[in-house]
């Protein structure tokens, strides 16, 4: 069961009762939204997080996030607070590829300086803590299709494991609109990354960005703002693939985020 909704009230031994509103999925592969008193300070196991000027901030929680956690929070008077958090844990599917071109299985050694670039430009992309309102959402899903791949599977590529899968897959016809799920602005537009093809970074503020990978074009550009909505590019197979599809990713930072979550806030409940 995912933990969805909660307000917590923090009973302070020394002045006025204080509290901070949590909302979202404390779950892995979860967003959690927080509101806390403007001018507080938010902690994530002793990271720093953002608040913006209404006194909301968000965290995330990876796939193999440690089933507990620990929110300190610091209001404007200086008093400190910790609020205990029960990280859901969740249990994955395998999922098996077959008929991948043995060079994206198994690369040769001529291209693994070209992958770590890759991997580093979109890491760069990710790593952007912007004040942009974007990251409270709602997400929509980003194209229409069938969703014929999830978050979190085990992926065995040509009978050889390999990583999990941090995205959804949503099958789409080439050509077929990718729109925005949320505003942001374009941190990464790349049309052909090694495993990725053409990928696109979008930033919505707070550490919270979306990714979306093997796109047919790219109709955006670096620095670009758009809003929800917005057309970024067409559904393609480009990179690893073996199919016209969409994978639509979202990080807070480094942490993987399952896009369906983000995108229903009522599963689960």
């Amino acid at each position: 069961m995912i933990v969805r909704w909660a307000t917590i009230a923090l009973l302070l031994a020394a002045g006025p009762a204080a509290a901070v509103e949590l909302n979202g999925s404390a779950s892995q592969g979860g967003l959690l939204y927080g509101r806390t008193e403007p001018g507080g300070e938010v902690q994530l196991d002793g990271r720093a997080v953002r608040v913006d000027a209404e006194g909301r901030f968000v965290v995330g929680f990876g796939r193999d996030a440690a089933p507990s956690a620990t929110l300190g929070l610091t209001w404007p008077d200086g008093r400190q607070e910790t609020v205990s958090l029960t990280v859901v844990q969740r249990d994955y599917e395998v999922q098996r590829i077959d008929g991948l071109p043995e060079t994206m299985v198994s690369p040769p050694e001529a291209v693994w300086e070209r992958i770590r670039h890759d991997a580093a430009l979109v890491a760069e992309a990710r790593a952007y803590d912007t004040p942009l309102p974007y990251f409270v959402g709602p997400f929509r899903q980003p194209v229409e299709g069938i969703v014929t791949g999830i978050y979190g599977s085990q992926r065995v590529l040509n009978g050889q494991p390999r990583q999990p899968h941090y995205g959804i897959d949503i099958a789409a016809s080439e050509g077929t609109p990718v729109l925005a799920p949320a505003g942001g602005i374009v941190r990464l537009a790349e049309p052909d990354l090694y495993y990725t093809g053409g990928t696109i970074v979008l930033d919505h503020g707070h550490g919270v960005s979306s990714t979306f990978l093997h796109m047919a074009s790219l109709e955006v550009t670096l620095g670009e703002r758009v809003a929800q909505g917005e057309r970024l590019g067409t559904v393609g197979s480009t990179g690893r693939s073996t199919g016209a599809h969409l994978d639509w990713r979202i990080n807070w930072f480094e942490e993987r985020i399952d896009p369906q979550l983000a995108a229903n806030p009522t599963a689960g409940q």
